[in-house]
Parts: structure tokens; C-alpha cells; sequence
């Protein structure tokens, strides 16, 4: 219940602050300006001793901070609300069969197609979600 209640306030404070423009994009420091940034509009950190990013100045990009994080009861679940396990055989899957109503699963990119259909199967089997098992 309290998860429902944490991930319905994150949502709502996000669109609140998308509303109000207050949450900015975080794009890398001048990644418009040169064609090799173009594609590079993940955040990187600014260092120039006069980087008007950097020294938080008024009318550029605001920095990536401590203030903009989500909170702590909500942070690194899926979508779904539920928490989120990487899982790589079969035997992890069977140890998740008590908790099942409160994880998903997701199968790691490592593990083959072999290994995959079983640990699919004995997912469905047990009813445990798993977020990417098609």
C-alpha cells in the first residue's frame, strides 16, 4: 500500500514540476554547438573554470544536483511498482517463489535461448511477472 502511495506522489510531483518547467532535460554542456556532441545529449559533468554551468549562473542550463533525485522508496523500482531482479538461472528464479507478489523479473542478456525458455516456463509456473520474457 505504501509503495502505491509513494509511486502515485512520484508521478504527480513529476508533473507538477514538467507543468512548471522547473525539471530541466539535463543535456550535455553545448551538445548543440559541435557536430560531434549532436548525438551526445546524455549528461556529462562541466569542468571549465569560467563554465557558466558549472558556476550555476542565471539563464544557462541548471546542473545535474542532489535535489532533482527521487525519493528513496521509490528509487530503482520498475514501472509497475514492483522491485525489479536480475536473474541469470533457473535456481534464482525458484528462491523468488515466496516473494512473488512484490518482484519482477528481469532475465539477464547473458543467459541463451535454452536457458531462457526454462527459466520462462518455470516463471509462468510459479506466476512470477517477468519484464521482458517474450
Amino acid at each position: 500500500m505504501e509503495m502505491k502511495v509513494s509511486l502515485n506522489r512520484k508521478k504527480i510531483y513529476k508533473m507538477k514540476q514538467l507543468h512548471r518547467n522547473k525539471l530541466p532535460k539535463f543535456l550535455r554542456y553545448d551538445w548543440d554547438k559541435y557536430f560531434r556532441l549532436e548525438r551526445q545529449e546524455r549528461w556529462r559533468r562541466t569542468r571549465g573554470q569560467d563554465n557558466k554551468t558549472r558556476l550555476r549562473i542565471k539563464g544557462f542550463p541548471k546542473p545535474v544536483m542532489v535535489g532533482f533525485r527521487t525519493p528513496a522508496s521509490i528509487r530503482h523500482l520498475h514501472p509497475s511498482g514492483l522491485k525489479e531482479i536480475l536473474i541469470n538461472n533457473v535456481k534464482e528464479v525458484e528462491s523468488l517463489a515466496t516473494k512473488k507478489d512484490q518482484v519482477i523479473i528481469r532475465i539477464s542478456s547473458q543467459v541463451g535461448l535454452r536457458k531462457r525458455l526454462e527459466i520462462i516456463r518455470k516463471a509462468k509456473e510459479l506466476g512470477i511477472r517477468i519484464c521482458n520474457g517474450d
